[in-house]
């Protein structure tokens, strides 16, 4: 098998993660699969500009990430942009700490052992996946777009029409959560 061949493969087996990533930002499953569709597209025609400075898959997640940028912004021009509630309705995440800020003691995250070794491991990021798909929607988007996707707080609040500290108890929560969830699907799963 040839390179381009390979390339074709690594596309299509990514392809449904494209599109849950997609579907998570743009809320329409028409729309999600316009813009997986013109990223795949733009892969297959831009194959030779890939310099391998980092995963083939990820070099597509960059290229999704411009269309949905894109697509978001016509979403809000055109009136059908959905606007992210209040992130207020969490007690149990706060319940994690104590008064002083500090952990309490049975919320203390689990070791992760070596993080750059689990990265690397595919059942790492079929449970991330998972718990990404199991965050409440407006945290898996604000989490995506800060963290998958890169954006500065103040380009998310801009696009998202949130203000700033909502943004940060958006992610605070959402990384909590996702602490939570990798450590019960992956952590208890790797020592049992």
């Amino acid at each position: 098998m040839n390179e381009k061949e390979d390339r074709l493969q690594r596309l299509t087996a990514v392809r449904p993660r494209l599109v849950s990533f997609a579907l998570m930002h743009l809320r329409d499953r028409s729309q999600a699969e316009d813009a997986v569709q013109e990223a795949m597209m733009s892969a297959i025609e831009k194959n030779e500009s890939f310099a391998g400075r980092s995963g083939y898959e990820t070099w597509v997640f960059g290229i999704l990430k411009y269309k949905l940028l894109d697509a978001m912004r016509v979403q809000k021009r055109h009136g059908r942009w959905q606007p992210l509630e209040d992130e207020d309705d969490d007690d149990a995440i706060d319940r994690q700490f104590q008064q002083n800020g500090r952990w309490q003691e049975s919320a203390r995250p689990s070791s992760w052992g070596e993080p750059e070794a689990a990265f690397e491991t595919e059942h790492f990021w079929q449970v991330f996946d998972a718990c990404m798909i199991a965050l409440p929607e407006n945290a898996a988007r604000v989490f995506s777009l800060r963290e998958l996707m890169g954006l500065s707080t103040d380009d998310i609040c801009r696009e998202l029409d949130i203000k700033e500290n909502n943004c940060w108890v958006i992610l605070h929560r959402a990384r909590l959560r996702l602490r939570a969830c990798i450590e019960k699907g992956w952590l208890k799963e790797e020592t049992a």
